[in-house]
């Protein structure tokens, strides 16, 4: 499955993903793909609300329960900060393709 995110005001698409497919791995495959390091947070934007997703949340799983209502819903990667040592390692554990 794939899930489209607005990075930078370019929409990108992330594939490879299954129901069980993190935000965080979803952030960390963008982060790679851009070339970016930093902290960044994954945000669900339906219609004039936005909701940040929390680092184990699915956002596919998410996707499904709005039913209907998630054709209108955009994902919007957002930087938040720098990154620390410890999740430059993590980084290395990510298993989501990105094209």
């Amino acid at each position: 499955m794939e899930l489209k995110v607005w990075v930078d005001g370019v929409q990108r698409v992330v594939c490879g993903l299954s129901k069980e497919t993190s935000c965080q791995d979803v952030v960390i495959a963008l982060a790679q793909a851009i070339g970016q390091t930093g902290r960044y947070v994954l945000v669900q934007k339906l219609r004039d609300t936005e909701r940040q997703l929390v680092a184990d949340e699915c956002p596919l799983e998410s996707l499904s329960k709005l039913g209907q209502l998630s054709s209108e819903v955009q994902f919007i990667l957002r930087r938040t900060g720098p990154t620390t040592s410890e999740e430059c390692v993590s980084i290395l554990r990510v298993q989501v393709s990105f094209y």
